[in-house]
């Protein structure tokens, strides 16, 4: 079991300063009528600009769709996929961050396959490739250019909702710092808390039981041999990073580190998933309305803590790529570093009311696929003391639960 493992990724990973230069050689491998999709304030900037021209120069037809919001809501996937339909994209390029790079899976595969997004709503629906897709990230945070998952939200649902496949894992991502260098410091803290909770929580997931069908039957197959390699070299690239970056958002060199540590984060949890600081995150930010990095990393050590008694031997191999002195300090630092960025340590000062917890609880619950990821179970007890020790931020109150 200790060597099984699985990597899906892009046919093509493009990292390094100055690399979005290689988009018009890039998008005309693979088709000649480009639909890209970004936001309006993106449109406007003088890099996005000019990597049209390269597209136009390489040869593309370009039709630019700039509509993007954040969360990516339903209803505006399919007016956007409607209108580019007889536009007949043959390549798919998102330019932005994880709400215009989930957008441009979501028209690569309404604009292949048809129908609404809810027929592929879960893990596994979409029936087969859909339209190539370029991912260039403008933020280092969601992993999205090399995940196999695009989140939308949907007003029928109280929580957003995912589509999960490895068809939808992009066929080029091209990541380049440089892209990163106008990137507001409060927003690169929480992208880059982001990607390191996907990190922590794909090397610390549930191993599951290995069997030949595994990686058939499910989009996210817990911690695995090849998995660990890319969490744990995010970690480390995050770790030195992430607080200079938020200090010196001109710092190239530490730019760098962090989008590289988000992709190989994604890279990461796009196998292995996610867990209960994901689970709990999604209906405290239903109700809250934060951001989704600062949900998740105002949780992570939290569920380090409640999961401390079975990851002992990870935090002790986090310490060491962390130069720490031991696996006792990974939670305190982590915590610590979140702090000095601005993340909220506790629930309710991330605007959670105390009468909503036994809600978040049930809820949160009910996310399956990611409290079985979680490495120590949660039955309702267990996540409701968890929630409420992650909203008074008193540790002692999980002490002496006992796990499912």
């Amino acid at each position: 079991m200790m060597y099984f493992g699985a990597m899906r990724s892009p046919g093509e990973v493009i990292f390094g300063c100055g690399q979005r230069k290689a988009l018009g050689l890039v998008a005309k491998r693979l088709g000649q009528r480009a639909l890209v999709v970004t936001d309006q304030r993106l449109a406007a900037d003088a890099d996005f600009q000019a990597m049209m021209v390269d597209l136009k120069t390489s040869g593309l037809i370009v039709r630019i769709e700039s509509g993007t919001l954040p969360d990516v809501p339903v209803r505006a996937a399919v007016l956007a996929a409607d209108a580019a339909r007889e536009f007949a994209a043959d390549v798919v390029i998102g330019v932005g961050g994880g709400s215009c790079l989930d957008m441009a899976k979501c028209l690569a595969l309404l604009l292949r396959h048809g129908g609404q997004p809810q027929d592929y709503y879960g893990e596994l629906k979409v029936p087969g490739p859909i339209l190539p897709v370029i991912a260039i990230p403008t933020t280092a945070g969601t992993g999205s250019e090399v995940t196999p998952v695009a989140v939308l939200s949907d007003d029928q649902r109280t929580l957003k909702v995912g589509i999960s496949s490895p068809y939808l894992i992009p066929t080029v991502a091209i990541c380049d710092p440089e892209l990163t260098l106008t990137c507001p410091s409060t927003l690169t803290a929480i992208a880059g808390a982001d990607a390191l909770t996907h990190a922590i929580e794909a090397f610390t997931a549930a191993r599951r039981e290995v069997a030949p069908g595994l990686t058939q039957e499910r989009v996210f197959i817990g911690k695995n041999a090849i998995s660990d390699q890319f969490a744990l070299t995010a970690i480390s690239l995050l770790w030195q990073g992430l607080e200079t970056v938020c200090a010196d958002g001109g710092n190239l060199a530490a730019r760098s580190q962090v989008m590289q540590g988000a992709t190989f984060a994604g890279l990461a949890f796009g196998v292995a998933g996610t867990a209960a600081a994901h689970a709990i995150q999604y209906p405290v930010g239903a109700v809250t309305h934060t951001a989704h990095g600062a949900g998740v990393a105002c949780l992570m050590p939290w569920v380090m803590e409640w999961n401390r008694p079975v990851i002992g031997t990870e935090l002790d191999q986090m310490a060491a790529v962390m130069n720490l002195a031991d696996g006792a300090a990974v939670i305190p630092a982590v915590a610590a570093l979140f702090a000095r960025i601005g993340i909220p340590s506790t629930l309710s000062q991330l605007g959670l009311a105390e009468d909503q917890l036994d809600w978040v609880a049930d809820q949160a619950c009910g996310i399956e696929r990611l409290i079985q990821n979680n490495p120590r179970p949660l039955d309702r007890n267990n996540m409701r003391t968890l929630i409420e020790a992650s909203y008074f931020g008193v540790a002692d109150l999980m002490r002496d639960a006992k796990a499912a």
